[in-house]
């Protein structure tokens, strides 16, 4: 019901088989009686959206959607700016654990702006800037209403890139660091994938708090570029993964101490040096595999030095009644972006070249940076 309420009772043109389809999902095969809209409604939006699952700069389509009525408990946002996420690829794609059923729109985090709020709604007004805490589904619309409840107010002295893109990547770097081990400045950890958004908000977090951090990246052209890159955001150390062939990785610490932690986004080969650096009762913490290979673990690991594996998922964590410290920490972060301590690359397109956008955001361009679309 709620994807309908979103969608209103009949789309606009060239969406007729997602109307269609909406309505054999919700209301099977009778007839569909128009409810009659209150005063209150939202502006006309307009949506990307798919129909099926599959791959998405095929399933994908921009429509024209109808008003939707305001509740009284409602505030309709008007979205300033939303990112192409690989987790929003995947939902589209349907191999996500957790995904809305088609047809759906697309998007899980962003920022907009109260257009209206309903009668009952006291703590937000026209004008304020708000995200989705937790991240909501179908953000990548003009116009979005929902419960006051998703709303999570914001102060409007950082850049909407940054607001709209600070509740998955920062808040997953945030969370690793302070949920695993109690670590102190002066400390060490050790990450793969540095040069990921999470890696880097890693390095930053990090050197924010007096934590030393080491940092493995794929031998590529140009790496001494990607080097001092990292190194101008507050990375100690970066080796690419051929430079870690030695028997004893940790003489290349030098008064850096042995990391109790360690951050793995990659998996093969690249996890298992992540291990190596690991000082005797460490933990490596998985929260993703871009490598798509398994975690391959000696033996030794595990009994002479007492290694962790641990895993994060940032969803599972937001649904573990965490919506309160989640929308803290958000604050914590947007001080950093405003502070000049949190910066990450982003490149910002007109929602009207969102297919160009989403090809950038599936490779099909080359290596390329967040790709954020502004509405």
């Amino acid at each position: 019901m709620a994807l309908l309420r979103s969608v209103g009772v009949k789309a606009g043109k060239g969406s007729s088989s997602f109307f269609s389809l909406t309505r054999r999902l919700v209301h099977g095969a009778q007839p569909l009686s128009v409810r009659a809209f209150s005063s209150a409604v939202s502006p006309p939006s307009k949506a990307v959206v798919y129909e099926l699952h599959g791959s998405p700069d095929t399933v994908t389509k921009l429509i024209d959607l109808p008003p939707v009525e305001i509740k009284e408990s409602d505030v309709c946002v008007k979205m300033l700016a939303a990112p192409i996420n690989p987790s929003d690829i995947n939902r589209i794609e349907g191999v996500y654990p957790v995904r809305p059923p088609p047809p759906a729109i697309g998007g899980y985090e962003g920022v907009g702006e109260v257009h209206s709020v309903g009668s009952a709604v006291t703590a937000l007004s026209p004008g304020d800037w708000v995200i989705p805490s937790p991240p909501s589904f179908g953000t990548w619309q003009t116009y979005i209403v929902k419960n006051q409840n998703v709303w999570h107010k914001i102060n409007k002295d950082v850049p909407i890139e940054y607001a709209a893109t600070i509740t998955v990547n920062p808040l997953t770097a945030l969370r690793m660091l302070e949920d695993y081990i109690t670590l102190n400045s002066g400390d060490a950890i050790v990450q793969n994938g540095a040069t990921s958004m999470v890696g880097k908000c890693v390095i930053q977090i990090a050197q924010s708090r007096g934590i030393h951090n080491i940092n493995i990246v794929r031998d590529r052209a140009g790496i001494d570029e990607v080097k001092e890159k990292l190194k101008k955001l507050g990375a100690d150390e970066v080796y690419t993964e051929s430079q870690l062939e030695v028997k004893n990785v940790k003489s290349l610490l030098g008064d850096i101490p042995e990391p109790s932690l360690g951050f793995n986004c990659v998996g093969g080969n690249s996890a298992s040096l992540v291990l190596k650096f690991l000082r005797q009762g460490g933990t490596m913490v998985t929260y993703g595999g871009m490598s798509k290979k398994p975690i391959t673990v000696s033996t030794s690991s595990f009994i002479f030095k007492d290694l962790s594996l641990r895993g994060f998922w940032l969803q599972k964590w937001m649904t573990t009644d965490k919506a309160g410290e989640s929308r803290k920490m958000i604050d914590r972060l947007l001080g950093l972006v405003r502070d000049g301590k949190l910066i990450y690359d982003m490149e910002i397109v007109p929602f009207d070249n969102f297919k160009t956008a989403l090809d950038k955001a599936l490779g099909k361009l080359g290596s390329q940076p967040k790709q954020v679309i502004i509405f």
